[in-house]
């Protein structure tokens, strides 16, 4: 089984300051490592109010300096807003400084305001994902080559490369991500694998195989599930209601799990959010098998941290130990 953790470091008012949440993200991520976790995943957001991690390649950096097996990965990275020749140098060097324990995802993104803060426009966004990973694969060769009329050339050259994924949430992000990636960062919606797998083997690719059984996006363990979910509540809903403004801003309307309703009930009856207890979270782990997935975002909101703690030593101690 495959273990993540997720950062997003939303600080939302009246929860857990910045000042708290980031260094013990850096204490969890070492006991990740500790526990053979795959990956630390760390999204990236900008004008949010709850002050959403807006610099995911600085935070995978400060997490190689405190781990030496996990691998870190932006999940995803916006890449129309970055300079992609600087990009590639960065990229380069937290490559190497992490021993090559750094994969990137890139996407486009969806929000006007975010393209807005940078100059950006939306609708360009797509083109400059695939010049981006274009642009890193080249790159990341060491050799010069042309670029914008000019010549560049990006040194040190990381070693092993990085893995380019691609993510998005649509047929075509799917399709795209087979033509230009190394792989397909599958959201939620696992159904998006499929256009991936054919689009792979009709480019004559090798078969990326099935789509990996995922957990929730949101997994809590807990010995009262009750008390859990009075104490998670707040932080919960506070991440339905901003990721709701985002797709609405995005699309005109909120998707995914962030569709419908902002209240308690439905918070508990949407199947991406789960307060289990231990023998749930083994029955459920045993349901996905071996090549399942599971996602732990232990300070989500702004949770306390004491309570972030609580949570992972119990999965330490009465789930880690049983997993596939």
């Amino acid at each position: 089984m495959e273990l993540h953790a997720v950062f997003e470091l939303r600080s939302p008012a009246g929860t857990t300051p910045h000042r708290e949440l980031y260094p013990a993200m850096l204490d969890i991520c070492g006991w990740a490592d500790d526990m053979d976790f795959t990956y630390a995943n760390f999204g990236e957001h900008h004008v949010s109010e709850s002050g959403y991690n807006p610099s995911p390649l600085i935070t995978c950096a400060a997490v190689a300096g405190r781990t030496r097996r996990i691998r870190m990965r932006p999940n995803v990275l916006l890449a129309p807003l970055y300079d992609p020749l600087k990009l590639a140098e960065d990229t380069a060097v937290l490559s190497l400084a992490s021993g090559g324990r750094f994969d990137i995802v890139l996407g486009g993104g969806y929000r006007v305001s975010e393209c807005a803060m940078f100059g950006k426009r939306l609708e360009d966004r797509w083109a400059a994902v695939g010049d981006t990973a274009q642009l890193l694969r080249q790159a990341w060769t060491g050799e010069p080559f042309d670029y914008a009329g000019r010549r560049v050339c990006v040194r040190p050259a990381p070693d092993p490369r990085p893995r380019v994924l691609l993510g998005g949430s649509s047929v075509k992000a799917a399709q795209r991500a087979a033509r230009l990636a190394d792989g397909f960062a599958v959201p939620g919606n696992t159904a998006l694998w499929k256009p991936y797998r054919q689009e792979c083997l009709a480019l004559g690719k090798p078969d990326p195989g099935p789509a990996r059984p995922l957990g929730p996006i949101f997994l809590w363990v807990a010995e009262d599930v009750e008390a859990a979910w009075h104490m998670l509540m707040p932080h919960v809903l506070s991440q339905i209601a901003e990721y709701g403004q985002f797709t609405i801003e995005g699309y005109g309307e909120a998707r995914g799990p962030y569709r419908g309703a902002v209240s308690a009930a439905a918070a508990r009856a949407n199947p991406a959010y789960q307060v289990l207890t231990p023998q749930q979270v083994i029955a459920l782990a045993s349901s996905l098998g071996p090549q399942g997935v599971f996602f732990l975002n232990p300070l989500m909101g702004g949770i306390p941290v004491r309570e972030a703690w609580r949570m992972l030593r119990l999965f330490e101690e009465q789930v880690k130990p049983y997993l596939p």
